[in-house]
C-alpha cells in the first residue's frame, strides 16, 4: 500500500479554504440577497457551519474544536464576507464566548461547555454593551447579585449577537457595583437561554439576517458555578483578551467585504460601456479600481501581521486595533466607491452594491468603534515608545 505523504500546515489551510469556498459557493452565495431582503435568519447555513465544525473553528482539538490557528481563521472569514459578512457575525460572536471560556474557565467548565460549544450544540454570543454603555463598558448596569447558591441577574443588554437563534450568552456584569477602579466589580458569567432572558430583534440598517437583540433580564437566576473563571472581578479582563481575537475577525471581514466590492467593480467596469468603450478604460473609473485594489490590499497584510502577532501568544491589542481600524475604514469607502463605479445600478437593491454598501458601517462601528481604535493605537504607541 502506498504511503500517505504528510500534509504540511499550509496544505492543510489550503484544503480548509477550498471547503469553506465551496460551501459558500453552493450554500450561500445562491440564497444570500433573499434571505437578507427579508432579514430572514439563515437557519440552514448555520447548521451547515456546524457540520463543516466552524462553530469551533479556534476551539482546541483537546475540547472537540479544529484548533484552527487565528491567521486560518481571519482567511476564512475574509472568504465568508466576501459573500455575505452577516453570516460571520454568527461564528465570530460564539467564538469570543468559548475563549473566554477556554482561556479562563475551570476544568470542569471546559469539559462541560466547550466540546458543545464547538459541535455548535450550543451558539450564542457576548452580552457586553447596554443602553447607556457601550464603548465605556465599564459604566455597564447589569447586576449579579449572590443569593445562596445561584447569581440573580437584572439589567438590560443593546446589540447582542446570537441572542434570539443562539442558546448561551456569556454576560457581562457587576457583582461589586461600590469597588473601585469600577473594572475591579465586573464579572462574566454564563447564562443559558434557558434560565429566562428575554431577546427583542432589533430592525437594522444592515448586518441583516442575523439575530442582533436587546436583552432584558428580569430576576434570572443561574448556578456561582457559571461565574467564569470562579473568581469575581475579573470579567473585563477576561472580555478584553477576546476582543483581541474579536478585533482581528471584525478586520478580516472588512478586507472580506472591500474585496467584494472591488471584485463586483472590476467585473462591471469591463463589461459596461460609455461612450463607446469599457468605462475601466476612462481614467476616473482606473483611478477608483486602483485605490480599492490597494486598500484590500494594504488591509490584508495588517489583518494577517495582528493574527500572527496573536497566534505568536503576544500581546496583539495594537496590531488587532490597526488592522481593525484600516480593514473597515477601506470596506467603507470601497463600498461607497463601488456605488459610484455601477452608478444607479449600485442604488438599486436588485444588485449586491447597495447590500455592502449598507453593511460596512457596521464594522466600522462594532467591536469596538474606530474611534475607540485610535485612542488604544495611540496609547499603544506611548507605551511602546517611550521617550
Amino acid at each position: 500500500m502506498e504511503r500517505r505523504r504528510n500534509i504540511t500546515p499550509d496544505e492543510d489551510e489550503a484544503l480548509i479554504l477550498d471547503s469553506v469556498r465551496q460551501f459558500l459557493k453552493r450554500d450561500v452565495a445562491p440564497f444570500a440577497h433573499e434571505l437578507e431582503a427579508r432579514d430572514e435568519y439563515p437557519q440552514e447555513i448555520a447548521d451547515k457551519m456546524a457540520e463543516l465544525g466552524l462553530f469551533g473553528t479556534t476551539i482546541s482539538a483537546e475540547h472537540g474544536g479544529l484548533g484552527l490557528s487565528c491567521m486560518t481563521f481571519a482567511k476564512i472569514m475574509e472568504e465568508i464576507a466576501s459573500v455575505w459578512m452577516s453570516v460571520g457575525g454568527i461564528i465570530g460572536a460564539h467564538l469570543v464566548m468559548a475563549r473566554a471560556v477556554e482561556h479562563f474557565g475551570s476544568e470542569e467548565m471546559k469539559r462541560d461547555y466547550l466540546p458543545k460549544f464547538a459541535s455548535g450544540e450550543l451558539r450564542g454570543g457576548i452580552a457586553l454593551t447596554e443602553p447607556d454603555a457601550g464603548t465605556d463598558l465599564q459604566g455597564i448596569r447589569t447586576r449579579a447579585d449572590k443569593d445562596g447558591d445561584d447569581y440573580v441577574i437584572n439589567g438590560s443588554k443593546m446589540w447582542i449577537t446570537n441572542s434570539q437563534k443562539g442558546n448561551i450568552l456569556a454576560v457581562l456584569v457587576k457583582t461589586d457595583p461600590k469597588a473601585e477602579p469600577a473594572h475591579k466589580g465586573m464579572s462574566l458569567i454564563l447564562v443559558p437561554r434557558e434560565a429566562g432572558y428575554e431577546p427583542s430583534k432589533l430592525n437594522k440598517l444592515g448586518y441583516r439576517g442575523v439575530d442582533t437583540c436587546g436583552i432584558e433580564f428580569t430576576d434570572v437566576r443561574v448556578p456561582v458555578g457559571n461565574l467564569i473563571g470562579g473568581e469575581e472581578g475579573r470579567g473585563l479582563q477576561q472580555i478584553l483578551n477576546g476582543l483581541e481575537q474579536g478585533r482581528i475577525n471584525v478586520a478580516a471581514r472588512g478586507v472580506g467585504l472591500a474585496r467584494a466590492c472591488l471584485e463586483e467593480s472590476l467585473a462591471y467596469a469591463q463589461t459596461r460601456k460609455t461612450f463607446g468603450k469599457p468605462i475601466c478604460q476612462h481614467q476616473s473609473i482606473q483611478i477608483k479600481l486602483a485605490d480599492m485594489a490597494t486598500r484590500v490590499e494594504a488591509a490584508r497584510l495588517l489583518t494577517e501581521r495582528a493574527a500572527q502577532t496573536y497566534d505568536e501568544g503576544r500581546r496583539a491589542d495594537l496590531e488587532a486595533g490597526m488592522a481593525k481600524l484600516f480593514a473597515t475604514e477601506a470596506a467603507m469607502e470601497n463600498a461607497a466607491e463601488a456605488m459610484r463605479v455601477h452608478g444607479a445600478y449600485g442604488y438599486s437593491r436588485e444588485y449586491n452594491i447597495e447590500r455592502y454598501y449598507r453593511d460596512a458601517p457596521l464594522l466600522a462601528i462594532g467591536e469596538g468603534t474606530n474611534e475607540l481604535q485610535r485612542i488604544i493605537i495611540a496609547r499603544q504607541l506611548v507605551e511602546k515608545y517611550p521617550v
